[in-house]
């Protein structure tokens, strides 16, 4: 690759000693090496600072919140400080795989007249120990690029976040100031809606690889959001479908809530199955 560009990873993190050493560790592992590492302590009130300061890394930064931001607050804090030309967020519970940075950053850098807003891949779905319940991809898709808006179309009538969390995608910073802070207006759907604003601005690139891991634990913010899936997804709905610029008819809204609804039962029975001993 002839250009480096420099890539911020910013890890938002509230009560996740357990598992942030894990998300650090996969950043530092990365084949891709010219990054740099926010971590976001929201006020925690556990060892976190602790587990941090045993990083000698110089590419890694710790801020601690001087009070608790909450999520939405947090990850846009996140967004302020990030200096790289591209930009992750990796929420703390979650992994990257080994040549994530890499291959997403020579995508983007291969399309120098921007009109590729974001990368993504598959991701693995894995459990508190890090094992692999599933992998989730775009399904019948072939690597390459996709137009924003037909994957706006096609994230809606399938009920769910067909790019994936956060730490599954990368973007040009730049973007940023055009795209705005994170919303969480529907706290579960957070991670979409900023894709959706992004994809206004260009096309998404599929990679088809393997590109992170998302956990599922008893703890984390998606399970605990599980009980209210349908009323966010419906709300986030009828906001996108009453702004002209994304497209979306009335079949898509009836087809997307629909499956909306299937959706947040099979979540619930899956967390059911896989949390009821803890």
């Amino acid at each position: 690759m002839k250009s480096d560009p420099l890539v911020s990873v910013c890890i938002p993190t509230y009560r996740g000693a357990a598992f942030l050493g894990a998300a650090i560790d996969s950043v530092l592992r990365q084949s891709y090496p010219h990054f740099e590492v926010w971590v976001l302590d929201d006020n925690s009130p556990d060892d976190t600072a602790a587990l941090v300061s045993r990083y000698a890394d110089p590419r890694i930064h710790y801020l601690c919140n001087a009070q608790n931001l909450g999520p939405e607050g947090n990850w846009n804090r996140c967004l302020e400080l990030a200096q790289g030309k591209y930009f992750k967020l990796l929420p703390h519970d979650d992994v990257l795989a080994a040549d994530c940075l890499a291959e997403q950053v020579s995508v983007l850098e291969a399309d120098p007249k921007g009109e590729i807003a974001l990368v993504f891949g598959a991701r693995d779905i894995i459990d508190p120990a890090g094992r692999v319940l599933m992998t989730r991809g775009l399904s019948r898709t072939k690597a390459g690029r996709i137009g924003g808006l037909g994957l706006i179309k096609r994230c809606i009538r399938a009920g769910t976040n067909l790019i994936g969390e956060p730490g599954n995608a990368l973007f040009r910073r730049a973007l940023v100031t055009r795209v705005g802070a994170y919303d969480a207006s529907h706290p579960y759907l957070v991670d979409l809606d900023y894709w959706f604003r992004i994809l206004l601005h260009g096309d998404a690139h599929y990679t088809a690889t393997q590109t992170s891991s998302f956990r599922v634990c008893p703890g984390s913010w998606s399970v605990a959001l599980g009980g209210k899936q349908y009323r966010d997804f419906k709300g986030f709905v009828d906001k996108f479908q009453a702004d002209a610029r994304f497209r979306l008819s009335r079949t898509d809204r009836a087809i997307g809530l629909a499956r909306a609804r299937l959706n947040t039962f099979g979540r619930a029975l899956i967390y059911r199955y896989l949390f009821s001993g803890q």
